[in-house]
């Protein structure tokens, strides 16, 4: 167990929250790997306590947006999961991973913007043109659409 996951759970059996000058001792990295522990402790509540003080302590980490970005989706809060999935495509500028658009293309579709998600595919394979699952979701769009693949062989 982390020793910030024993910090909130030391807490937690006084019924109190940890204070945000102890929270702020701990690192995005450190506050990252707590949330995942705690989600998979099946904790969410604490989790989420953890992402709003992590959020406020460091809006621009690449480990706390990702995290809650991904808690985001756990919960299907697709609207919080697409702002906090942007953000981090911005903070993370030319560096954004293909997992990253890829979520954010997810998140769009569940969130019943297929439009929006087509053009984050679009996105996404500018910088990855040959990323499988990228593919995959743009020709699953297109489909969604009733449109031809522009890449699609025709009969």
């Amino acid at each position: 167990m982390s020793a910030l996951v024993k910090e909130l759970m030391q807490e937690a059996s006084y019924g109190r929250m940890l204070s945000d000058r102890k929270v702020a001792r701990f690192s995005p990295a450190e506050m990252r790997e707590a949330i995942q522990e705690l989600v998979g402790q099946d904790r969410l509540d604490m989790a989420n306590a953890l992402i709003d003080a992590g959020l406020a302590l460091h809006p621009e980490s690449d480990d706390v947006l990702a995290i809650a970005a991904l808690v985001a989706m756990v919960r299907q809060d697709w609207v919080q999961a697409i702002e906090l999935l942007t953000k981090l495509m911005l903070v993370q500028e030319g560096a954004v991973q293909p997992f990253t658009h890829l979520m954010l293309v997810r998140a769009l579709r569940s969130n019943l913007e297929p439009a929006a998600a087509l053009q984050a595919t679009v996105t996404g394979l500018i910088q990855y043109p040959d990323h499988a699952e990228l593919l995959a979701e743009q020709v699953a769009l297109f489909e969604l659409a009733g449109m031809a693949h522009p890449g699609a062989i025709a009969d």
